[in-house]
């Protein structure tokens, strides 16, 4: 895959992903529509932070990985596709009816910048998915450090853009994003992209 073919595959994936309500989106919403616009922002912040966090555990601790040996390199890979597999199964198969997490934080007082930092630190299905999506952008050859921020950078770039957009029209936005059949169609078509990740990451080679 060249350069220009993996960086316009991960933006395709890493909207549609963005795109797909979750925790992040939850929290988002939440704050916007009780505590305010500002205190949303800085919940962005938080949530951006937290991704360069999880961006710079997986750009020294894999690139160590990855240099150690072809075996643990292989354990990775196939512990990554079995991960993504599984997410895309319960994603196609139980796709959710509705989108939780709103209500998670009462204390409005907080600090939404932290707020935001350890949603995104503390949850480790978002280190677990970086290590099995990043590395399938990376062309051959490449330096793992400095491509894995510029993705990571990419992906903080999408989701300030839509949490933007969510602030900005926070009632319209918060309820289509919260209606039922919109969440099960996101589901599902996010669990497709996994299922086709897994199988090209279960079937690449180093």
């Amino acid at each position: 895959m060249s350069v220009i073919d993996s960086l316009m595959a991960f933006t395709f994936a890493a909207t549609l992903l963005t795109l797909t309500p979750g925790l992040d989106t939850a929290l988002i919403l939440r704050t916007a529509s009780v505590e305010g616009r500002k205190q949303a922002f800085q919940a962005q912040m938080g949530i951006n932070a937290g991704c360069l966090i999880w961006g710079a555990m997986v750009a020294f601790g894999l690139g160590a990985l990855i240099a150690v040996s072809e075996l643990a390199y292989n354990v990775l890979k196939y512990c990554g596709a079995a991960y993504l597999c599984w997410l895309g199964l319960t994603m196609l198969l139980r796709p959710r009816g509705a989108l939780t997490g709103i209500n998670s934080v009462e204390n409005p007082s907080q600090n939404w910048f932290i707020k935001g930092i350890l949603g995104n630190v503390l949850n480790p299905k978002v280190g677990i998915f970086y290590v099995s999506f990043l590395p399938q952008f990376i062309p051959h050859g490449q330096p793992l450090i400095a491509w894995t921020f510029g993705l990571v950078m990419i992906h903080v770039l999408i989701g300030t853009c839509w949490s933007t957009a969510l602030i900005s029209a926070t009632r319209p936005l918060a309820t289509f994003l919260r209606k039922p059949r919109v969440i099960r169609w996101m589901d599902r078509c996010t669990g497709i992209v996994f299922l086709l990740f897994a199988t090209r990451l279960a079937l690449s080679k180093r």
